[in-house]
């Protein structure tokens, strides 16, 4: 799967909340200053030569829908990312994670608790 730049990834977060549009209906969803809708409807066509987006023909007009779920995306991107700045490992992010100031101690709570509830789970697993 090929990366996407910033602005490509822009426009794949409002194909994946709105589902599918036209160009008009995307630019709807950006924040102000919108994009032109030539610079958006020349990202859609380069999405769709990248294999990220499908549309149907409605005349001239096209109604555009993600290809790629923003799920299996994202699990690509991050696996990229751990590898990139974590050498895949994910004690070294947990690492990072649990030193980073900027989060606060209920937050850190909260990723322990589900960190515990998922080893609960998997011994479960393992024990039936």
């Amino acid at each position: 799967m090929k990366e996407l730049t910033k602005a490509e990834e822009q426009v794949m977060q409002v194909l994946w909340k709105i589902e599918k549009g036209f160009v008009n209906d995307l630019l709807e969803h950006f924040p102000e200053p919108k994009p032109a809708y030539n610079t958006v409807s020349t990202i859609v066509r380069i999405l769709e030569k990248k294999g990220f987006v499908g549309h149907h023909a409605f005349g001239k007009t096209h109604e555009y829908f993600p290809l790629i779920s923003k799920k299996d995306y994202t699990k690509k991107s991050f696996k990229g990312f751990m590898k990139s700045y974590f050498s895949n490992s994910y004690q070294a992010f947990a690492s990072f994670l649990a030193n980073d100031k900027t989060i606060n101690l209920i937050e850190l709570e909260e990723m322990k608790a589900m960190i515990e509830n998922e080893i609960e789970k998997q011994k479960a697993g393992k024990n039936e």
